[in-house]
């Protein structure tokens, strides 16, 4: 019950005086004290009624009356009978900590009101459960069978007034509310920063559900959709759906949170069907990453895809070209100041145990979906297995009339994952690396945060099974390229094995820590040691092929002061920036730094 009912019910006796505007706060309960510290005997919620016993002297009122805010009460109630009119130190010291304070007739009983807020705050409790029930009922009746999670999502903007979304890891609407919506639609970065805050929520072991303030100014609360249970929270947090609702939770009554639990837990029965249809992909990419990875014949291979196309593209009536993803999730990562470190060795398992195949596995089949795409199914035409710690996905493009399509054509790499444009099929596009790591990076990155990475790599387009195994090697060592680079989550592509990056994951650490420590060293430590900027000054006049006018415009420095630069620089390491070997010991330098 609200605290305006009390005022509004005559028969109580209450005279308000302070706090007009908290006269919507919750009563959930009533407690009489003349205690001076009553704070271990409240919860939060309650009306408080006292005889003003406690009170010797002004000063008393302040630290009664912090007290009871700290506890979370909805009000305070003082009692005429002992002192007479309510001392004005009390109504000053209500006012300074917003709490509503009422004065009650001395000949109505402290018995009296308890009785009238019980009864009410009882009753209204056995509504609210009687009405979760009968929710509860009609949404295991509803769904998931009955239409899936848009259904209950539904019944929960319907019932409840709350607009529900479910969303991915990746920030991907898996379903959202029906028309006509009781709320605007959550755009792209909205669901990005929701799925990173509860994926940050998660790896941190918060207790849900998470509430944010997105950068929309909407408060939302997030609970976990869990697809079975794990000893460890990596093996799932990548992966699992959540649940963000736009509401705050904190004052939710335990009946309502209850329903919401209850609501994750139909979802998630949809979510293990989802999982349970994908058997048959799996066991296909699975047979067909043993064929290439063994060296069988090529027509063998073919045979093998033939059989997955009908299952992966129904109805397209064409052998598919195929690209190859590669991608391997690292716990334990970390290195020199916490961040990066380098990648445990092929065989070995993830850090701390947690076996990466199998997450990286669940990961890329939603990765790997055009985050435009809604609904649990679009993951349908993905197969992805694992083996040893690194998953494989085997993506099919629908096969083109005149060639295979160019996955590294950048007018088709649009905001979508796999770069295709806003009324195109995704999957007609083909992958592009940069797409796929915009889409997915922020919110992963949060999921990571401390102890993990993920690297991925993107094969070129082959129109048969005679460039399978050629696809499978190159998105492997793209993903090694990727692998070299800083940051929680990275991707090449096949377009970047062209370049010299094709030699820098093979350099040996110590090599690599060696060769840039003799050239960047003595221009680090100058920088710090001068405040000077010789390390940016050197990057742009690399990038500026050595021409002094366009560095200098870049850096908006003058001619003779970007001179100067260069002179020191080459004074400190013994190079010269004229001569083609010394720029690209540089040029590799800061690429390995």
């Amino acid at each position: 019950m609200r605290l305006r009912a009390l005022l509004e019910t005559d028969v109580l006796g209450l005279r308000l005086l302070g706090g007009e505007d908290e006269l919507d706060r919750t009563v959930r309960g009533v407690m009489t004290t003349d205690l001076r510290d009553p704070s271990r005997y409240l919860s939060g919620g309650e009306l408080v009624l006292t005889g003003l016993a406690w009170r010797r002297e002004p000063d008393d009122s302040e630290r009664f009356v912090r007290i009871l805010t700290a506890a979370g009460v909805a009000g305070l109630a003082a009692g005429e009978a002992e002192l007479g009119a309510v001392p004005e130190d009390l109504v000053l010291a209500c006012a300074r900590h917003r709490l509503p304070l009422f004065s009650v007739v001395e000949d109505v009983s402290f018995a009296s009101i308890t009785e009238h807020v019980v009864r009410q705050v009882s009753g209204e409790r056995a509504g609210d459960l009687a009405a979760v029930v009968d929710r509860h009922r009609r949404m295991m009746t509803s769904g998931p069978a009955g239409g899936g999670p848009d259904v209950v999502l539904d019944l929960l903007g319907s019932d409840l007034d709350l607009p529900a979304w479910v969303l991915s890891a990746t920030g991907r609407r898996i379903a959202g509310p029906g028309a006509p919506a009781p709320s605007p639609e959550l755009p792209p970065e909205i669901r990005a920063e929701l799925a990173g805050e509860h994926l940050a929520a998660r790896r941190t072991g918060r207790r849900g559900p998470h509430r944010v303030t997105a950068a929309n100014g909407a408060t939302y609360s997030l609970f976990a959709i869990r697809s079975g249970e794990s000893a460890d929270v990596r093996d799932t947090v990548l992966s699992d759906w959540l649940l963000a609702v736009g509401a705050d939770a904190g004052d939710w009554p335990e009946e309502r949170l209850d329903l919401l639990h209850g609501v994750t837990q139909l979802i998630a029965v949809e979510r293990d069907r989802r999982d349970a249809a994908r058997t048959v992909r799996r066991r296909l990419a699975q047979e067909v990453l043993e064929l290439v990875q063994t060296g069988a014949p090529p027509a063998e291979i073919a045979a093998r895809l033939r059989v997955a196309a009908p299952v992966l593209l129904p109805g397209l009536g064409s052998a598919p070209h195929w690209q190859v993803v590669v991608a391997r999730v690292e716990w334990g990562f970390t290195g020199p100041n916490g961040e990066d470190g380098q990648e445990t060795s092929a065989g070995g398992a993830a850090g701390g145990g947690v076996s990466g195949g199998p997450v990286a596995q669940a990961l890329l089949e939603e990765i790997l979906v055009d985050p435009d795409a809604t609904g649990p199914e679009p993951s349908d035409r993905i197969a992805v297995a694992h083996t040893g710690e690194e998953a494989v996905a085997l993506v099919p493009l629908p096969a083109h009339p005149d060639g295979p399509p160019d996955a590294a054509d950048s007018s088709t790499a649009g905001s979508g994952a796999h770069g295709s444009g806003a009324n195109g099929p995704a999957l007609d596009a083909g992958l592009h690396a940069d797409a796929l790591l915009a889409a997915v990076r922020e919110p992963l990155s949060r999921g990571l945060d401390g102890d993990g990475r993920l690297t991925l790599g993107v094969s070129a387009a082959v129109p048969s099974a005679d460039g399978l195994r050629g696809a499978l090697e190159e998105a492997r060592h793209a993903r090694r390229v990727a692998a070299a680079r800083p940051g929680r989550v990275c991707a090449a592509g096949h377009q970047e094995l062209a370049s010299h990056v094709l030699l820098l994951p093979f350099v040996p650490d110590d090599v690599r820590r060696a060769f840039t420590a003799r050239l960047l060293d003595p221009l680090r430590e100058y920088d710090r040691r001068h405040r000077a900027e010789l390390i940016p000054t050197l990057e742009a006049f690399l990038e500026c092929d050595g021409s002094w006018t366009r560095c200098a415009a870049r850096l908006h420095l003058h001619v003779n002061t970007l001179r100067y630069r260069v002179g020191r620089i080459e004074q400190l390491t013994g190079r010269e920036l004229s001569r083609l070997e010394d720029k690209l010991d540089f040029f590799l330098a800061l690429r390995m730094s």
